[in-house]
């Protein structure tokens, strides 16, 4: 009829049947999605709440200390605030500089060199060979033993009188068979401690790397393989590529463990010849606990924790965009 008047399809109505049922199915999905992040986030609630109270109250407690003066050695001067007075102090600080260019040089050597073995180790330990289980299991071992122990293990092995490393190095040439080590000089006392260092935690970086090794699918170098492609040509071009996730968590934990290392320094040389062998760590330990300048230590304590997380974070920024 020419009068009736024709109402436009709403975009319900206009929809294909087949959008109309999406669109229920699509809200539900969501809603179970929004489920789930409410249950994971219930679930990591209390480690969360327990990392925070377990570190949380002494960052906080350091950083308040980081502006005022708490020193136990002397009772009579009351704690007050003065401001970023310690962080001047210790950022114009001769032996903090000095610490603080040991623990980098130390760090970057020990991350390099520890990686680079383990990738090596890990790299060994994929192949298949009888034994490889013993093997993978006692490669663990000397990153199972506590460092304390560790330490002086290597401590009695480097002693002149009682170790057998002098003895063997007689062996080899007579004037190496009554060297000192620990604590006699500079390059020696490095020595030990990176050594010491380095068999503790080479273990738990291959252990890393060998687990990102184990994912690789081995149709990627089948297909290389029947491309021409060398041993090198896939190492390079497919496994490292391949493996950088592991490698960032390897360098970020090895890094990290190098940076603030204390306990092997403190067994085997006590930063000695002298300061010669004192870390960012040890000097905060000796801050604390020697001079109980806890308003000073806090503010180391605190610069501490802002260089890792800017060693992490400059690790991410940089290997991320690849992965």
């Amino acid at each position: 009829m020419s009068g009736q008047v024709i109402a436009p399809a709403t975009d319900a109505e206009a929809a294909p049947a087949g959008e109309k049922e999406a669109t229920p199915r699509r809200a539900r999905r969501r809603s179970r999605q929004a489920a789930d992040r409410r249950l994971g986030y219930a679930l990591v609630a209390p480690a969360v709440v327990l990392l925070l109270a377990i570190t949380g109250f002494p960052l906080v407690y350091n950083l308040w200390n980081s502006f005022h003066y708490v020193n136990l050695s002397y009772a009579n001067v009351p704690q007050h605030f003065v401001g970023l007075s310690n962080y001047t102090t210790m950022f114009t600080s001769s032996a903090w500089l000095a610490s603080l260019e040991r623990t980098l040089v130390f760090t970057a050597v020990s991350a390099v060199f520890d990686t680079a073995v383990a990738l090596v180790l890990a790299l060994m330990l994929h192949r298949r060979f009888p034994g490889r289980g013993v093997l993978r299991a006692a490669i663990l071992i000397p990153w199972a033993v506590p460092t304390v122990v560790s330490a002086m293990l290597w401590q009695t092995m480097f002693d002149p009188r009682a170790g057998f490393v002098d003895y063997f190095l007689g062996v080899v040439h007579p004037s190496w068979g009554s060297l000192t080590w620990a604590g006699a000089s500079v390059l020696r006392s490095w020595v030990v401690v990176f050594i010491a260092d380095a068999w503790k935690n080479v273990p738990f970086v291959a252990i890393i790397l060998l687990a990102g090794l184990q994912v690789i699918p081995t149709e990627v170098y089948e297909a290389a393989k029947i491309d021409g492609a060398t041993a090198w040509q896939s190492f390079r071009r497919m496994t490292l590529p391949l493996l950088k996730p592991a490698i960032l968590v390897a360098l970020v934990f090895r890094t990290l463990q190098a940076f603030f290392v204390f306990d092997v320094i403190y067994i085997m040389t006590g930063g000695g010849p002298g300061t010669s062998t004192e870390t960012l760590s040890f000097l905060n330990y000796q801050t604390f606990i020697t001079n109980t300048d806890f308003g000073y230590g806090g503010a180391m304590s605190i610069v501490l924790v802002v260089m890792a997380l800017v060693i992490a974070g400059v690790y991410v920024r940089v290997l991320r965009p690849e992965l």
